[in-house]
């Protein structure tokens, strides 16, 4: 059999319940999901959704209704997802580093009826619940009280046969909710007609990157409670590959993955694929099943992405979106990654199938080519809004379906879009507004430099200067006038740091990879009443 999905057979999916019943019927002895040895074909992962629907049904779960999963990668979590959806019911995930408050209000605001829990997130849970005003049942992943294995005692507790519920292809299957690096986190409702339809765009296009080959593997590392985690596992159901799910991103970890399990695609952070390669065997491990990387959710400096081409030998893919595009809305194929580097790599890459991309003014005017502002999407993949808050919907989300992404870009003649930053970061210095992204990525190629961050500070002359936080490369002796240099040789002065200060440890980093900028800012801007100047 051919992996890769012929368009008609998407009419078999309309949702992501049906994903597992059209791969038991035609692939039912292949294996879905691989989890520390845990083999599941697609016909078992079919009859165990079946038991998910019956059990969520017998606890009374109604169509439209949230049940939260707190807890690190695991395929019983793809389960749960593909389960839910055959009811009706909607997967709401929350990363597993959050605070127990952050949990908590997680869990009210998705009005959870059930907390499924990882054995990680345990004593975090309880201490969520019992700030909640909802306290849903609780039910242990793996190892519960007396040490039984709770999820799988309440799920073969339920019959394997199918529930038949009529589910609505535009009904919410999924509430991924945001970072919430400012205010609290809003949740994103996404369909399973966002996924299908936009998957089913990329099959009918027959690009090659998009492709799977019978027989590959697929490696889903990147956290459930992300798009980047989520998205891409079911990618691979979708496709009805193999897919190995790691509890959690650890870049020693990747490295045994690869060879031992013969990868062929991943996704993952610029951030991420930087842990990996610098790991002391990443340049003796075989690469060999390597088809291709693809990467996102950050940007990646140009230095790294030459040096991960390197190492890894294989075809690179950008991938440019957000959990309200249910991801990938731009994509910059291999054609235009170029060891020598060029123009292109800068960029975003061109508008996935069916998506529409244009970039506006403050007053909401389409920009021409080159000129920068806001980038605005519209696709069968747009969010259907947010968790109930119609207001926030209305400001990201005009009446015609077009989404204001809060980032700024421009489009070339050719179609690129090239992303400069969010609109939130962006530094105004002398009435000149500079995009820590672009001065990011002209710091990085330093050799001493292992990472950076830019951020404006208070001026009294020009309002804010722009500020580098570099961590050093090991044993190394940083100098920041040289740091500075370097910048001013690949980019405007104006442009170029004033100042570097130093640090000993990672760069603060939200769970998706992002870096909290807002965090870094704060000790230069502590005591004023704004942080604009």
């Amino acid at each position: 059999m051919a992996a890769s999905l012929k368009p008609e057979e998407f009419d078999a999916m309309p949702t992501l319940g049906d994903v597992a019943r059209h791969h038991a019927r035609t692939r039912g002895d292949s294996i879905a999901l691989s989890f520390e040895g845990r083999l599941t074909s697609y016909r078992d992962l079919d009859r165990r959704t079946n038991q998910v629907a019956n059990g969520l049904i017998a606890a009374g779960v109604k169509v439209g209704e949230a049940v939260a999963y707190l807890g690190k990668n695991s395929d019983h979590y793809f389960e749960l997802t593909l389960g839910a959806a055959k009811v009706g019911a909607v997967m709401a995930p929350i990363g597993w580093r959050l605070s127990p408050a952050e949990a908590a209000y997680i869990i009210d605001d998705a009005q959870a009826k059930l907390l499924f829990v990882g054995p990680e997130c345990l004593e975090c849970a309880s201490a969520a619940l019992a700030q909640t005003q909802a306290k849903p049942p609780m039910i242990a992943m793996e190892r519960g009280d007396g040490g039984a294995n709770t999820y799988e005692a309440w799920r073969d507790g339920r019959p394997g046969d199918d529930a038949n519920v009529s589910v609505d292809a535009e009904a919410t299957a999924l509430l991924l909710y945001t970072s919430g690096t400012t205010g609290r986190p809003k949740g994103v409702m996404l369909t399973s007609a966002n996924l299908m339809r936009s998957r089913r765009k990329l099959a009918e296009s027959a690009m090659g990157w998009n492709e799977w080959n019978e027989g590959e593997v697929n490696l889903v590392a990147m956290p459930a409670a992300h798009i980047g985690g989520t998205g891409w596992g079911l990618v691979g159901l979708i496709n009805g590959v193999k897919n190995i799910v790691a509890r959690e991103f650890n870049p020693f970890e990747i490295l045994e993955y690869i060879p031992r399990e013969r990868i062929a695609k991943m996704f993952m952070v610029p951030a991420a694929l930087q842990f990996v390669i610098r790991t002391p065997r990443a340049r003796e491990i075989d690469y060999s099943s390597l088809t291709h990387i693809l990467y996102g959710a950050s940007p990646m400096p140009i230095d790294l992405l030459r040096e991960c081409m390197e190492v890894f030998g294989c075809q690179f893919v950008q991938q440019y979106g957000m959990t309200e595009t249910t991801g990938t809305i731009t994509y910059l194929p291999p054609q235009d990654h170029d060891p020598k580097g060029n123009k292109r790599m800068r960029s975003a890459g061109l508008p996935m199938p069916g998506v529409e991309i244009v970039v506006l003014d403050g007053q909401g005017n389409r920009l021409g080519p080159d000129e920068i502002g806001e980038v605005a999407t519209r696709s069968q993949a747009n969010m259907k809004g947010y968790w109930k808050n119609p207001d926030a919907t209305s400001a990201t989300v005009d009446d015609e379906g077009w989404l204001r992404t809060g980032d700024a870009g421009y489009l070339d003649a050719d179609g690129y879009l090239y992303i400069q930053d969010r609109i939130k970061d962006m530094i105004i210095s002398g009435a000149e507004n500079i995009y820590p992204a672009e001065v990011e990525n002209a710091i990085h190629g330093h050799p001493h430099v292992a990472e950076v961050a830019v951020i404006g500070v208070p001026d009294e002359t020009w309002g804010e200067a722009v500020k580098a936080i570099v961590v050093p490369k090991p044993d190394v002796t940083p100098d920041a006038a040289d740091i500075i240099a370097f910048a001013r040789s690949r980019i405007a002065h104006y442009k170029a740091p004033k100042s570097v200060d130093f640090l000993d440890r990672p760069l603060p980093r939200n769970a998706s990879g992002k870096i909290l900028r807002r965090e870094l800012r704060e000790p230069y801007w502590a005591g004023r009443a704004r942080r604009v100047n």
